[in-house]
Parts: structure tokens; sequence; C-alpha cells
């Protein structure tokens, strides 16, 4: 990595200019990291913490990209910023995932309401049939209760309207074919050794012994239908507000 510190002012911020170029897939890499590293403090959009906006590159202080690296890596000591096992190139990409975030934006298709929302996600959009909000719903489908707090407003728009553009992997289907012929496709619960236990689309819970099975493998399509053409602006734009509003019990 280069050692060259670059920095541009707008709105009276430090904001990191770029060093590095990351593919898609870095970038995406960097996207799951982000959520499992450092969303629970900065939030989905990197703007929780007050005085630090991680998606527009404005910190308290002037830092190369580099040093944001070993940042992420070591922490800040006396601050409630830990440190985090990663190598470089793994926190590289959170850095290249932040920048990305810094030029998608975060508005959507428009002002929701989350109370239209929630009409629309129990009723036209039929959402509840596969996801479940706290008690409420099925379970085929990822868990939502507090996909706000894990997911900006711009993916979870994106999730709606492009199902497949990007499929976290704890969210991808898996198929398995046994011996007889016979083929079943759910969410896969667990797989060891011996077993693959998963949920099919009637919420029952299956194990099957590997001996049994002739193939598994997981689906890399999203389960989920496209909302583009089944919901007005508006709708979507509601219907995103809702989700954005729920944080978890």
């Amino acid at each position: 990595m280069s050692r060259v510190p670059l920095f541009l002012f707008a709105c009276g911020a430090i904001v990191l200019q770029a060093q590095h170029a990351y593919t898609p897939a870095d970038i995406a890499e960097g996207g799951r990291l982000f959520r499992a590293n450092c969303v629970l403090c900065h939030g989905p959009e990197g703007d929780q913490i007050p005085g630090i906006d991680l998606g527009h590159g404005k910190f308290r202080q002037q830092y190369s990209e580099d040093a944001l690296v070993k940042i992420i890596q070591n922490g800040i000591p006396g601050t409630a910023m830990p440190p985090h096992n990663l190598q470089d190139l793994q926190a590289g990409t959170i850095v290249g995932y932040l920048r990305s975030v810094a030029t998608s934006g975060r508005t959507v298709s428009g002002n929701g309401n989350a109370g239209r929302g929630k009409a629309v996600f129990e009723g036209k959009g039929a959402c509840t049939s596969c996801h479940r909000v706290s008690a409420t719903g099925a379970r085929t489908g990822p868990d939502l209760t507090d996909v706000g707090s894990q997911r900006r407003a711009v993916e979870i728009e994106q999730s709606l309207l492009d199902p497949d553009a990007e499929v976290l992997p704890q969210n991808r289907y898996y198929r398995v074919t046994t011996k007889a012929g016979e083929t079943i496709t759910g969410r896969l619960l667990n797989i060891d050794t011996f077993t693959v236990q998963m949920l099919d689309s009637k919420e029952r819970l299956l194990s099957f012994p590997r001996s049994s099975l002739q193939a598994a493998a997981f689906i890399e399509k999203s389960a989920m239908p496209s909302y583009r053409d089944k919901l007005s602006q508006q709708e979507l734009a509601d219907l995103v507000a809702y989700l954005v509003s729920l944080k978890g019990i």
C-alpha cells in the first residue's frame, strides 16, 4: 500500500482521497467484514458515532488510507475502538467498501412513511410469507427484526428491486438431491461431516445423512422476487422506510 497521505477538504471535515483500486468482489467482501465487525458501533451508514462519518470519509483527525487499515487492525487505545484480527487486505477492503458507500449515496426512491411501509410489508408485498419480524411471519427467509441496524437504506432498496445483485452468504438457499431422486430446496441450518440440516419451504426441519445424497450445493440466485414492477415508487419508499426502522427488540 502507498505511504503517501492524500486528503481533500469538504464541509470543514477531512475527507480521505482514494489511493487504491478495489474490485467489486473486494468491495463486497469489505461490506461483509464491515457488517460483521463494525456495524454494531458505527451503524450501517457509518455515522452512528458523533463526529465520525465513515461513509463520507470524515474523521476527527487526518488519516492516510494505510493509517485507517492499521486503526481497523489495532484499534485506538483509550477509546471504545477495539482491535480486529484482520489481515492487511481484509482491512483494506473495508476501507474500499466505505469509499464505495460515499459514492453510492444514501438517498432512495423517495421519502417514505414507515407506518404505511408496514402495511405494504404485511399486505401487498406479502413479505411475511417468507420473512419474520419479531414474533410475526415465516422463517423460510432471513429474519428482518433488526435489518435496519445491519443494512443501509440503498442496500435494502437494491435487495427489493434486484435481489440477485448481492446475496449475502448466510442468505443463500441450499439444494440437495437424494439418491432416490428427490430434490429439496431451503435454508441451510447446519452442515457437518455426516449430515445436512435444512428448513424447507414449508418450514419443516429436515436432516439428511450425507451418504444419502447424490448432490448438494448452494444456489447463487436469490429466492426473493423483485418488486420493481409490483410496487409503486411511493410504496417502495414506504417499505424501505419501514425496514430501515427495524432496529431489533
